[in-house]
């Protein structure tokens, strides 16, 4: 891609209905593109309006471009409409990745809330195609219900290629016998090595603040926690102005941080 705030026309290949309000998008990405697990890109909609997605498909499948999408608004609602053959407008990617490289020799943690693992599933991908260079691998995801899930079937998947996956509801429905809880319940089985533990949390705001606790309690040291932001982006170039949290624009600076450094921030509620 060229210009940053000049959308491409990309072509659907593929939609998948992943819950009832949630869908996956797969286009063909021009040649050339490349990203980072934990980049976004701006999707657009012509006489509509943009919004920011994180990629939630494979880095090492950069020719095929997925977006998982919740509908909240009139921009993912006309997104949803989307079919194969359809054009797909994009500007990206944009922002800081997932330091997947720090979890070389290292435990990788990865705690996803609802919809917070579609930006965590590329590192997810990118860490257990490295099975020699993470140590250890473990997903705890939290939905409100079984009907929620996202990828279901794709945790199987993970749970076959080595990773230890923990899985909890905030409310069980028939048929459901897992873990019904907060995610952070899941938190004590999973954390086996402490001291030598890098996570990744995402999810709402109040679940990675509770969540970061939870790991600081059972000994993982805070600078190793990082977690993505998520606020109003428009230009994803920083220059708007529009996602300015204290002295960061989460378009530039993030969306994914170390938690030290905006914890304080994460207080402070979007107007």
């Amino acid at each position: 891609m060229t210009h940053p705030l000049v959308p491409h026309a990309l072509r659907v290949l593929r939609r998948t209905q992943e819950s009832h309000d949630t869908f996956t998008l797969e286009a063909e990405a021009p040649e050339g593109f490349a990203f980072s697990a934990g980049q976004f890109n701006m999707l657009h909609v012509p006489g509509v309006g943009e919004c920011a997605i994180s990629i939630s498909g494979s880095p090492r499948r950069p020719g095929r471009l997925v977006h998982t999408i919740r509908v909240v608004g009139e921009v993912t609602r006309h997104l949803s409409a989307l079919r194969s053959g359809d054009e797909l407008y994009v500007r990206g990617p944009f922002g800081s990745p997932w330091p997947v490289e720090r979890a070389h020799g290292q435990d990788l943690l990865l705690v996803a809330g609802g919809i917070g693992l579609a930006p965590l599933r590329p590192a997810l991908y990118a860490a257990l195609a490295r099975p020699k260079r993470v140590r250890r691998v473990a997903l705890a995801f939290g939905a409100r219900s079984a009907d929620d899930l996202l990828f279901a079937r794709e945790l199987e998947r993970f749970r076959a290629q080595g990773a230890t996956v923990g899985v909890t509801v905030d409310r069980a429905t028939e048929g459901w016998q897992g873990p019904v809880g907060v995610v952070t319940k899941l938190l004590p089985e999973l954390v086996v090595d402490p001291p030598s533990t890098v996570a990744f949390l995402c999810g709402p705001e109040i679940m990675m603040r509770f969540a970061a606790r939870e790991l600081e309690r059972l000994g993982v040291a805070a600078e190793d926690v990082w977690v993505t932001l998520e606020r109003n982006m428009k230009c994803g170039v920083g220059t708007c102005g529009h996602c300015q949290l204290g002295p960061y624009l989460i378009c530039r600076d993030g969306p994914v941080f170390r938690y030290p450094r905006v914890s304080r921030l994460m207080t402070i509620r979007e107007l």
